[in-house]
């Protein structure tokens, strides 16, 4: 337990500081940072609403049709967003499906949809950030443009082992949950498996992320802020080291073929079995003790996990086929 405190306050101190300096203004015109930002696509529901009344949302049924101009903000004094916004439009009355139907959709930056007088729900997306609209087109007499402020920004994700030795982006994932707990304990997710160094657009809140490294027990959590028209790049330190396992005739030797791998934790509790002459794995800080079988005979190792040393761990076979200890060989 004082191990994975240590493990958690550290790990919020390196977001800290990486958000102190990264979590800036994206310029003076906030959005022309996120001109490139790659959109993320999902589906955005809208709510069953119920209690409104029939409307006229079908030219052929009469009505004047009427340009109804959209434009988008991140934030209430920033600039129009000019890319990466996806716009629908749906009518107030629920399908027999009890959804709401969709009118219209358009892609890009600010748009402008012909309708008929009436009320409509209008929703624009910007990656996972969203904003909702209920408009009426007057019958008589312009409508104004509508503006719609997402009061968003994005955050850029990655991680180092220890204090600074890079992790390929192929051995880590992100996963970015609601803030706020349900009542069953578990978080809502909000999108799963963001790669390193993908900016993801959100509304302006307070999330918790979750960071895997490998697929064993490097996992580091830590809440993250963001800002509305500011990119935060936060930085995650985890506490772990990748390994590779040999069972070795002698120190230094050729790893034998055919072995089977369990790690158990020092309380005893398995982490991770494998087959395999040299079986890579990545594992959090901590002392382990690596147990080989070849043969039917069985041989074991007790380790320490330092974060950020990748290391060889060898477990020396000798003849008496009982359990021996063999050098580290520091990356």
């Amino acid at each position: 337990m004082r191990l994975r405190l240590r493990i958690f306050l550290r790990t919020v101190l390196a977001i800290t500081l990486a958000g102190a300096g990264a979590g800036r203004a994206l310029a003076e015109d906030p959005t022309d940072a996120f001109k490139s930002f790659p959109s993320i696509s999902g589906t955005h529901k809208m709510p069953k609403l119920t209690g409104f009344s029939p409307l006229i949302t079908d030219p052929t049924q009469g009505g004047q049709l009427k340009d109804v101009e959209l434009e988008a903000l991140l934030t209430d004094k920033g600039k129009p967003v000019q890319s990466g916004l996806t716009w629908r439009v749906f009518s107030p009355i629920p399908g027999s499906d009890g959804k709401l139907p969709l009118l219209a959709t358009s892609e890009g930056g600010s748009t402008a949809f012909n309708l008929v007088p009436g009320e409509y729900f209008v929703n624009v997306a910007f990656g996972r950030a969203g904003a909702t609209r209920k408009i009426r087109v007057p019958e008589d007499g312009p409508l104004d443009k509508q503006v719609l402020v997402l009061d968003a920004g994005g955050v850029m994700l990655n991680a180092v082992s220890g204090s600074d030795v890079r992790i390929p982006p192929n051995e880590l994932s992100f996963s970015i949950f609601s803030s706020d707990v349900k009542e069953d304990g578990e978080r809502g997710l909000v999108v799963a498996d963001v790669k390193p160094g993908t900016v993801v657009q959100l509304n302006a809140d307070t999330y918790h992320v979750v960071s895997n490294y490998g697929s064993v027990n490097a996992v580091i959590r830590a809440d993250i802020q963001i800002e509305a028209g500011k990119l935060t790049e936060a930085t995650i330190q985890h506490r772990a080291a990748k390994l590779t396992l040999k069972l070795v005739s002698e120190a230094g030797g050729e790893a034998i073929a055919d072995t089977a791998w369990s790690i158990l934790t020092s309380s005893g509790d398995v982490v991770s079995e494998s087959v395999g002459a040299f079986p890579t794995l990545v594992l959090a800080e901590g002392s382990y003790t690596a147990v080989a079988r070849n043969k039917d005979k069985i041989y074991q190792r007790d380790f320490a996990v330092k974060a950020g040393v990748n290391t060889d761990v060898e477990v020396l076979l000798n003849g008496n086929g009982e359990a021996d200890q063999a050098a580290e060989a520091q990356d």
